[in-house]
């Protein structure tokens, strides 16, 4: 298979994409805290990855795909009290939210959607692992994980105990044998909870996805080949993930850690204190969700992303111009009746080299528009070269596919190029009432 490229955030450096096991690639990326309508900033993972995932899917690899959604965690409790409603419709309405948008930024729904609540039995066991090996501790129904326990804590974030330590609070009353030990369960009086061994409670958020990403993938006993998600889960959520697999399963969890950049509001870092933050479905609803993912891929994944009213207007442009051609292209093909189906291309040129570079996805937008100037001047010429323009037009369509950028291309029947060839003689003859009658038909058929 062809060579990949990535940055692992591990290393800190590129490395090679060696799988663990042969053909195949597991993923896992951190999904929402299903408490409220997702913002934009929610939405760069789930169009950053599905890339990543589209493209070791059209390299030919056998890829799972797993991203959760946490249903457990305060500020599902405090927004279902705000609202007056239980807390599973409260989860079960984002989710459904959550799913329509995935669908509507292009982005292909995961494989697999692990909830901590379908998990309970498995993360109360996992935790009373932890306790009975000595790596985490119960204080007063709380259960801690011992930080010291894990001699590589911090290898991902640079964190390492001596750095917490030295910068910690002291904190008074505190049941925890270290500052910077970190809760595995949590006692609680409100909201859902579960009896264990430990006492009634819920999960620390960290666990969930340890336990998710191990009853999932057992057959490698829960060491993946990718870890995905955004820049601010490195430290403490990937951090304490890595530490509670390497003492409950003697492994790093995951082979290569990925991570996408924040999103900047006109230069400011999108947050609820500063008051910018930006509703997913409120620019889908403006803009679409191609341009949002167009303007998502038009930076590197690593990079700060600046959404501006500029750039949305811009990828709308874009969009608008990829669209044009393919639905004009695939119209003169099919009224020319040549077949547009045909085997699939080979993953190979430039653009599928900027991709295996760590998903250098501006660089392969720069060569997708670029192959589409070139179908356009096949477009124009006359006469019409059809077997160029049919190979440049099926390249063009093939980089849509492995960006996840979709285009409405229409199908015509016998009848839409009966009609066709009836415009086109009316306007030869110059009956423009006729033609114009038949364009309207057209139209309304969304074929003009």
């Amino acid at each position: 298979m062809k060579k990949v490229t990535l940055y692992s955030s591990l290393k800190n450096d590129y490395e090679e994409f060696v799988p663990i096991q042969d053909g195949k690639v597991s993923f896992y990326v951190c999904g929402p805290t299903v408490y409220n309508d997702p913002h934009i900033g929610n939405f760069r993972p789930v169009i950053v990855f599905d890339a990543w995932r589209r493209l070791f899917i059209r390299l030919g690899y056998d890829v799972t795909f797993v991203s959760n959604y946490t249903d457990v965690d305060d500020k599902i409790i405090n927004r279902a009290k705000e609202l007056g409603i239980p807390e599973r419709r409260l989860t079960d309405e984002i989710i459904e939210k959550f799913r329509n948008l995935t669908n509507e930024v292009g982005s292909l729904q995961p494989d697999i959607t692990p909830k901590p609540t379908e998990y309970m039995d498995k993360i109360i066991s996992y935790v009373d692992d932890l306790v009975n090996n000595g790596s985490a501790y119960k204080a007063d129904g709380d259960v801690y994980f011992r930080v010291a326990s894990v001699p590589t804590y911090g290898e991902l974030s640079g964190n390492t105990p001596e750095r917490l330590i030295s910068g910690a609070r002291i904190e008074v009353n505190s049941q925890k044998e270290s500052p910077i030990d970190f809760a595995l369960w949590k006692k609680t009086e409100e909201g859902i909870k579960w009896e264990t061994p430990f006492g009634e409670g819920r999960p620390g958020w960290h666990t969930e996805c340890c336990v998710m990403i191990s009853s999932i993938f057992r057959d490698t006993n829960g060491y993946i080949d990718i870890h995905g998600g955004g820049f601010d889960l490195k430290f403490p959520h990937h951090e304490n993930e890595i530490a509670q697999s390497k003492a409950h399963n003697h492994n790093g969890l995951a082979k290569y850690w990925l991570h996408n950049g924040f999103i900047n509001i006109d230069n400011e870092k999108m947050s609820k204190s500063l008051g910018n933050v930006i509703l997913a479905k409120d620019v889908i609803a403006q803009y679409g969700g191609m341009p949002l993912r167009i303007m998502m891929l038009s930076t590197h994944y690593r990079a700060p992303l600046t959404f501006t009213k500029a750039t949305i207007m811009e990828a709308q442009k874009t969009y608008q111009k990829i669209a044009t051609a393919m639905k004009q292209v695939s119209l003169t093909l099919q009224l020319a009746d040549i077949k547009i189906e045909g085997e699939p291309l080979p993953a190979e040129g430039e653009f599928f080299d900027e991709l295996c570079n760590d998903l250098n996805t501006p660089n392969a937008i720069a060569i997708l528009l670029s192959e589409l100037k070139t179908l356009n001047t096949i477009l124009r010429s006359r006469p019409i070269n059809y077997e160029a323009l049919l190979l440049s037009y099926r390249k063009v369509l093939d980089y849509l596919d492995t960006l996840g950028i979709k285009v409405d291309l229409p199908s015509l029947s016998e009848d839409d190029k009966s009609l066709y060839r009836q415009y086109n003689e009316a306007k030869a003859a110059k009956d423009f009432e006729r033609s114009d009658e038949i364009r309207g038909e057209l139209i309304k058929r969304g074929l003009f």
